[in-house]
């Protein structure tokens, strides 16, 4: 309602004449001057909450401040992926016989085998254990060489039957020290070892299952029990498409079911392939063992008998002491890219910024004016 239409008078009402029109000529001024006065200040109202022109910064002032805001950090971002793991001994891997003959001993699940052991008896003669990668594939005689001559010769002198240099020589002094280890343990001294006496291992081993009994015949190629390691560990299956996580030697977090975090690290990687059931074609998997890898986990770990559900977290990617902003504080810029609100004061401005990486509900941020400690709008 402007001031004429205030002041407008009735229809076919003239107006006084005298002194008393003169006081209502001089209300009316009044009365206009007051409706001006209101619009004056309703301008300087207007101005002063940021309704309208432009902030200082040159771009456009908020109408009003972020209902919340957050604080730019500067920390380390990790990407981490969760995958789920068993918490056991590790792959079982299975022993098949060499030598012809009837079982007489077959230990039980659960009996630890270290260097020297007997692991089970063929027509009451043992089957040993020594430490090594390479599996035998041939008996080792006087004047053979090579590296499992080495590794033969190595767990010779470790179990104490010395007299002779540990190369890849198996010399006369070598077949000596073979005897006397024959002799010791019943078996004939021939100074040769024959093919399927000794069953090499990377380490001591734990008997997971047997599939032979005491009395049955056995013979080469004859599946007769399956083995771990005896220290604890994680086993998980990834798919080929997660390859680039399963690297030997990679550091882990591994999530026990209480909660608790631990450190692994990546023992072995294999890959198998699935037969399929049914109508399913066989697929291609990931076999992924994570050792424990320090004193506290492995002791956090024994609290477990038996297998238990756990979480594999790997880091697939990590950026040390880089600015970051909650994902939710980003904003679309009308020209592409992202911002965010900075808030100064009673105003706030748009920024442009450049990101980095995702993690944890977090992003890397860096631009003009981004800095450690500025506060950023969120919304409600």
């Amino acid at each position: 309602m402007t001031g004429e239409q205030f002041l407008a008078l009735p229809e076919n009402q003239s107006p006084p004449t005298g002194r008393r029109g003169r006081g209502r000529k001089r209300r009316a001024k009044k009365i206009t001057a007051a409706v001006f006065v209101l619009a004056t200040a309703g301008a300087v109202t207007v101005a002063a909450l940021g309704l309208g022109g432009e902030s200082d910064s040159g771009g456009p002032a908020a109408s009003e401040l972020p209902p919340k805001t957050a604080e730019i950090l500067r920390q380390t971002l990790k990407d981490t992926q969760s995958k789920d793991g068993e918490l056991g001994h590790g792959t079982a891997k299975t022993v098949s016989g060499r030598l012809p003959g009837t079982l007489t001993r077959m230990p039980k699940p659960g009996t630890k085998i270290t260097r020297g052991d007997e692991l089970y008896a063929v027509n009451n003669q043992p089957v040993m254990v020594m430490y090594g990668a390479l599996p035998a594939y041939r008996p080792l005689k006087e004047k053979d060489k090579g590296p499992d001559v080495k590794q033969l010769e190595a767990n010779l002198a470790a179990l104490g039957y010395t007299g002779f240099t540990v190369d890849e020589e198996y010399s006369d002094l070598t077949a000596k020290a073979v005897k006397r280890w024959q002799e010791d343990h019943g078996l004939k001294k021939t100074g040769t070892v024959e093919l399927g006496r000794v069953i090499f291992t990377p380490g001591a081993v734990r008997v997971d299952s047997t599939e032979a009994a005491t009395g049955d015949v056995t013979g080469p190629d004859q599946k007769l029990l399956a083995c771990t390691g005896t220290d604890k560990a994680v086993t998980l299956e990834l798919d080929p498409d997660d390859h680039q996580l399963a690297k030997k030697g990679r550091p882990v977090a591994i999530r026990l079911p209480d909660g608790s975090t631990v450190n692994g690290k990546i023992s072995d990687v294999t890959t198998v392939l699935k037969p399929g059931e049914g109508d399913q074609a066989p697929q291609t998997k990931i076999n992924v063992v994570v050792a424990l890898a320090d004193a506290k986990a492995r002791k956090a770990a024994d609290a477990y008998d038996g297998q238990a559900g756990v979480h594999v977290e790997f880091t697939s990617g990590e950026r040390e002491n880089v600015l970051t902003v909650p994902v939710s504080a980003l904003v679309a810029l009308p020209g592409g890219g992202f911002g965010v609100e900075v808030v100064d004061g009673k105003t706030t401005k748009q920024v442009a910024v450049t990101t980095g990486l995702f993690a944890d509900g977090r992003v890397e941020i860096s631009g003009d004016g981004i800095a450690e400690g500025t506060r950023i709008g969120m919304p409600k």
